[in-house]
């Protein structure tokens, strides 16, 4: 059996991630203080008032803890001390939390664009194992249930159909299909009991010359 294709390659981390992360740092990194300005930035770059209001919130807070620290009064400094604690811990989880939201992972266009040619590359190489596996055992071809999609499976075929066994509306999802083609075809291989290949099935079913090499790729033909 041929090698196992690699997997589709994932996009890579766009600028974007980083500076997410950095920005989830600032209240850890100022001890909380930084807390109110950095929901501030965020506030600003989503254009959302939930945030502003969140940012106000632990401005207040902030403020609160340095009044208190000011007083002079070693219980309210204690208490001022415990505040800042907890202010940051929950500015840095909360900033850890919603960093995504924030900062969502984008992937410039032509990024997506080669991760699309590769995935296709890929589903390609699935179809062409599923062929070479059809070829070598169609009992098992069938036991997979290649080229049905319309059946429960666990195996990738890439996107193959079985133009013998597959339901109509199957067939008519195959790229330049037609209902008109696909009730030819479905009819003549209820007339005959299946095709051998593309070839006879556009001869049979009088398949239009420039739809054949649409579909070609992704028919296959199990008896």
């Amino acid at each position: 059996m041929p090698p196992q294709p690699l997997p589709p390659p994932i996009p890579a981390p766009a600028p974007e991630a980083a500076r997410g992360i950095l920005w989830a740092a600032v209240p850890f990194a100022t001890l909380g203080y930084g807390t109110p300005i950095s929901f501030l930035y965020a506030a600003i770059k989503r254009g959302s008032w939930g945030l502003g209001a969140t940012a106000a919130g632990y401005g207040v807070g902030t403020a609160g803890v340095l009044t208190l620290l000011q007083s002079g009064n070693p219980w309210l400094t204690a208490l001022a001390s415990f505040i800042a604690i907890l202010l940051w811990i929950a500015g840095t989880g909360h900033a850890v939390a919603i960093r995504k939201e924030i900062f969502p992972r984008e992937v410039p266009r032509n990024r997506l664009n080669q991760h699309a040619i590769e995935v296709a590359k890929y589903r390609r190489s699935l179809r062409d194992e599923a062929r070479e596996l059809a070829a070598e055992d169609p009992a098992l071809a069938r036991e997979l249930r290649i080229g049905r999609p319309d059946q429960p499976r666990t195996y990738d075929d890439g996107g193959l159909v079985d133009v013998n066994h597959a339901p109509r509306d199957i067939i008519e999802a195959l790229p330049g299909m037609t209902p008109e083609i696909a009730g030819r075809i479905v009819a003549r291989r209820e007339e005959t009991g299946g095709f051998l290949s593309a070839e006879e099935m556009a001869v049979d079913a009088d398949i239009p010359p420039d739809v054949l090499p649409q579909m070609a790729d992704y028919t296959i033909f199990l008896r």
